[in-house]
C-alpha cells in the first residue's frame, strides 16, 4: 500500500510539473500561435500567470473538502483536470483559424488548470505524509518532490527533444502541440494509480471514531478560527522557499539570456543539468532530514544562499560552462528544503484541517511571490541595470527564512494520528506524562499501576498483557493520538 501511495501522489505531481514545464519552454511558439500582434509576449505571460491567480481559490475549495470527504476522491478529480485541460491545449486552433477565440478558451484552459493545481499539491503532501511511517516521512514524502522535478524536467525535456528533431518554423507550426498531448496518457496512468490506492489509514482512523464531522465549511472555519499560527509559520517559509524555487529555476532561461548571451538550446541545457542534480540529491536530503530533523537542513540551505547565492550569479554570467556550474551548486543546496516540504508542514496541523490548512498556505505563497519573482527580477534589472539583483533576492528571502525558521517547531517522529496537532500534548498525554514519572495527578506513586501501565515514546498508553506491551484506544472526547488495540 505505502507503495502504491508513493507512487501515485509522484506521479500525480508530475503530471502538475510537467504541464508548467512545456508551458514555460514553448511560451514563444505559443505567442505566435496565441497572441500575435499588440498582446505578443504580454498574453503568454497573462496565461501563465492566471495559473497562479487561480491557486489559492483552488486551495480554498479543494481543502476543505478533502478534509471532510476525503484526500483520495480529491486527488483522483485534480490529476483528471490537470491532465484534460493540458492535453486539450494541444488541439486548440490558433489566432489565424478561429480568431479571439484562441487566446479565450486557451486562458479557459488555464484557469481549470490552476484551480486544479490549487488541490492537486496540497493533497499529494497530506496523502504522502499521512500514508508514510513516522520515523520515515523524510525520505517518502521526498518523493513527491522528486516526481515534481522529474516532471518539470520531462516537460523541458520533451521540448529540447522536439527542437532537435524539427526545424524551428515546424515546431512554430505544429511541433508546439505534441507535448501538450503527451499529458493525457500521463494523466492517465496517475488516474488509475490513484483510483486504486486506499485513503490515509490516518484519515480513515478519525472517520471511524467519527472525529471528523461537519461540512467542508465547517473544516475551513474550524481552520480559520483556531489554526492561524501553524499557517502563518507554513506560508512565511513558504513564501522564501518560493521566491528561491522561481527566481532560480522559472527566470534562469531569461537571465542567462540577458548576462550570458546563451541561445535557447543552450539556456534549456543549463536548466536539465541543475535539476537533474537536484533530483540526484532530493531523497538524501529526506533520509537525512528523518536522522537530523527538518530544521538543520533548512537553516544549513538557507546559509549557503547568503553566502553563496552571489558568487554563483556572477560565474553564470561568463558563459556556458561556468553557467551550468553556478546554477548546479545553487540547485543542489535548494534540494535540501525542498524535500523536506511534504513532512514538514503538513505535520504541523491536525488531521481534520491538514489538507486545507497546507494547501491554503501554500497556494497563497506561491501566487503572491513564487509567481511574481520573475517580474520582480526582471522589472529591477530593467530599471537599474543590475544584473546581480537575482542574487540579491534570494539572499534577502534567506535572511528572512532564517528569522521565520524560529518560529517552526521540529517534526520528526511526531504522529500525524488523531485530532490533535502533532506534537503538543492533549490531557491525556499530559497525565500519561506524568504517570511516567510516577506522579499521577491526584494519585500517589503506585508500584501495582505502574506494572501494568506504561508509555512509548510519543507518550501513547501502553497496558501489559501475556504477550507485552500493547496500545490501548484513547479516551473519548480527548485529543491526541488514537491507537488501535
Amino acid at each position: 500500500m505505502l507503495r502504491k501511495a508513493i507512487m501515485a501522489s509522484a506521479v500525480g505531481n508530475a503530471t502538475e510539473w510537467y504541464d508548467y514545464g512545456v508551458y514555460a519552454v514553448v511560451a514563444t511558439y505559443l505567442t505566435g500561435a496565441f497572441f500575435p500582434g499588440t498582446l505578443g509576449n504580454l498574453g503568454t505571460m497573462l496565461g501563465f500567470a492566471v495559473s497562479f491567480v487561480l491557486r489559492p481559490l483552488g486551495g480554498m475549495i479543494w481543502g476543505p473538502i478533502g478534509d471532510r470527504f476525503g484526500r483520495k476522491s480529491v486527488l483522483v478529480a485534480t490529476i483528471l483536470l490537470i491532465a484534460v485541460a493540458t492535453t486539450l491545449i494541444g488541439v486548440l486552433p490558433t489566432y489565424a483559424t478561429a480568431g479571439w477565440w484562441a487566446p479565450g478558451l486557451l486562458i479557459a484552459l488555464r484557469v481549470v488548470q490552476g484551480f486544479s493545481t490549487g488541490g492537486e499539491y496540497g493533497g499529494a503532501a497530506t496523502f504522502m505524509a499521512e500514508s508514510a511511517p513516522d520515523a520515515k516521512r523524510g525520505i517518502y514524502g521526498s518523493f513527491l518532490e522528486f516526481g515534481a522535478v522529474a516532471g518539470f524536467v520531462g516537460g523541458s525535456a520533451v521540448v529540447l527533444a522536439m527542437e532537435a528533431m524539427l526545424t524551428h518554423d515546424q515546431m512554430a507550426a505544429w511541433g508546439w502541440r505534441i507535448p501538450f498531448l503527451l499529458a493525457l496518457p500521463l494523466g492517465v496512468v496517475g488516474l488509475v494509480m490513484r483510483s486504486r490506492m486506499e485513503e490515509t489509514p490516518v484519515f480513515t482512523e478519525c472517520v471511524a471514531c467519527d472525529e471528523i464531522t461537519g461540512s467542508a465549511w465547517d473544516r475551513l472555519v474550524d481552520l480559520l478560527t483556531n489554526y492561524t499560527r501553524p499557517i502563518a509559520v507554513t506560508f512565511a517559509l513558504l513564501v522564501v522557499l518560493n521566491i528561491i524555487d522561481y527566481t532560480l529555476v522559472t527566470y534562469q532561461p531569461t537571465y542567462l539570456h540577458a548576462t550570458a548571451g546563451l541561445d535557447e538550446r543552450s539556456r534549456t541545457t543549463v536548466v536539465l543539468i541543475g535539476e537533474l542534480a537536484m533530483m540526484a540529491c532530493i531523497p538524501f536530503a529526506g533520509m537525512c532530514s528523518d536522522r537530523i530533523g527538518r530544521k538543520p537542513l533548512w537553516r544549513a540551505s538557507l546559509l549557503g544562499f547568503v553566502v553563496l547565492a552571489l558568487p554563483m550569479y556572477w560565474l553564470m554570467g561568463r558563459g556556458f560552462v561556468w553557467a551550468i556550474v553556478g546554477f548546479t551548486v545553487l540547485s543542489v543546496l535548494f534540494a535540501a528544503p525542498l524535500a523536506t516540504v511534504s513532512a514538514t508542514f503538513p505535520a504541523l496541523f491536525p488531521t481534520q484541517v491538514r489538507y486545507a490548512g497546507f494547501a491554503i498556505a501554500d497556494n497563497a505563497a506561491v501566487a503572491v511571490f513564487g509567481g511574481t519573482a520573475p517580474v520582480v527580477a526582471d522589472s529591477v534589472i530593467d530599471r537599474t541595470g543590475w544584473q546581480l539583483f537575482p542574487a540579491a533576492y534570494l539572499v534577502l528571502a534567506a535572511l528572512i527564512g532564517l528569522g521565520a525558521l524560529r518560529f517552526l517547531p521540529e517534526t520528526v517522529g511526531y504522529s500525524l494520528r488523531g485530532t490533535g496537532i502533532p506534537g503538543v500534548q492533549g490531557e491525556l498525554e499530559r497525565e500519561l506524562s506524568a504517570l511516567a514519572a510516577g506522579r499521577p495527578p491526584g494519585m500517589s506513586r503506585n508500584a501495582a499501576v505502574e506494572a501494568v501501565w506504561a508509555v512509548d515514546k510519543y507518550l501513547r498508553p501502553q497496558q501489559r498483557t501475556p504477550a507485552g506491551f500493547r496500545g490501548v484506544p484513547q479516551l473519548t472526547g480527548v485529543a491526541g493520538p488514537r491507537i488501535r488495540v
